[in-house]
């Protein structure tokens, strides 16, 4: 399977469209199952960004950063609609994997011991180079950690993680990039979940005072809640992101603005398929806080909802 034929996978560019915004306001007025809730997201995500007390949380896990959709998260921060992004370490391989290498368009249906040979990984219909991931990251990583431990740093919080890492990536199409440009931090609970983590532990195994320091993180995650006049959150898909998220803004009552889309069930019980209304009885969200559920692929219906939210800013 040779590159040259491969279609390579690119970023959305989000632009205003009252075009977007008539169609999203039509979907709302026709009532029409998950079309409306996807109307009812844009407006709460839309009131939400435009509520100058209300402190924004965006999560999501790391497959949509593989996709087009991490241009779309690149504009909303640029655009000011995040103030705080808890994500998951995968997020950080596929952004940083991304601005080094190409992704490529694939499908569901390949030989997946046809693609390991021929160097490969499968992310659902995406093709993802072996050398551009892990040995990638490798390459780049350990010469930035040995730089920052002779300078005499032994610890960082994932914050801190992801501030470096966009500063030394220095692309323009990076999530991480934009995140340190524009002051949004960048949470990572379960750091050594993916090849970022990995290099960590490599480096660590060759410095043992070397620590990625994880209370740092909830220390500065619990200022930010408590000092916010009111947070809402936009919440995309589910796991550790989802929940890290939610949990911490119980510390001071719940949500006031919850908005989840996800494409898991809730019948089995996980946190990933749970609505909203299930984390209002753990108070994890406010009782009375503007909110909804849209059962929908992210990389389908985050494109409206934030077409709908930019175009209202800027009319």
């Amino acid at each position: 399977m040779k590159r040259s034929k491969l279609r390579k996978v690119s970023d959305i560019r989000l632009k205003p469209s009252r075009e977007v915004v008539d169609l999203v306001d039509q979907m709302h007025d026709a009532g029409g199952f998950m079309g409306k809730n996807l109307a009812e997201v844009a407006r709460i995500h839309r009131d939400m960004v435009t509520d100058r007390r209300c402190t924004k949380f965006l999560s999501f896990p790391a497959a949509p950063i593989a996709t087009g959709l991490r241009g779309v998260i690149v504009e909303m921060i640029k655009q000011g609609m995040v103030d705080v992004i808890v994500t998951t370490c995968g997020t950080l391989d596929h952004d940083l994997a991304r601005s080094w290498g190409d992704y490529y368009h694939g499908s569901f249906d390949l030989d997946d011991a046809a693609l390991q040979k021929a160097g490969y990984h499968r992310l659902g219909n995406l093709l993802v180079p072996l050398d551009d991931y892990g040995p990638a990251i490798e390459r780049k990583m350990q010469p930035w950690l040995d730089q920052l431990y002779t300078s005499g740093r032994t610890s960082l919080s994932t914050e801190e993680l992801c501030s470096g890492l966009g500063k030394m990536v220095d692309d323009e199409d990076s999530l991480l990039y934009w995140a340190q440009k524009k002051g949004v931090p960048i949470f990572v609970p379960g750091p050594m979940d993916g090849a970022v983590g990995s290099q960590i532990w490599l480096f660590a195994n060759r410095h043992s005072d070397f620590r990625v320091d994880v209370i740092k993180d909830e220390k500065r995650l619990a200022d930010i809640v408590f000092d916010a006049k009111k947070t809402g959150a936009l919440v995309i898909g589910g796991g550790i992101s989802k929940h890290h998220t939610i949990w911490w803004n119980m510390f001071k009552g719940g949500l006031d603005y919850a908005c989840y889309i996800t494409t898991a069930v809730e019948y089995d019980g996980s946190l990933s398929g749970a609505q909203v209304r299930e984390a209002i009885s753990w108070g994890k969200v406010k009782a009375r806080a503007k909110q909804t559920t849209l059962y929908a692929d992210a990389t389908i219906a985050l494109p409206f909802i934030a077409t709908y939210t930019l175009t209202k800013l800027i009319s």
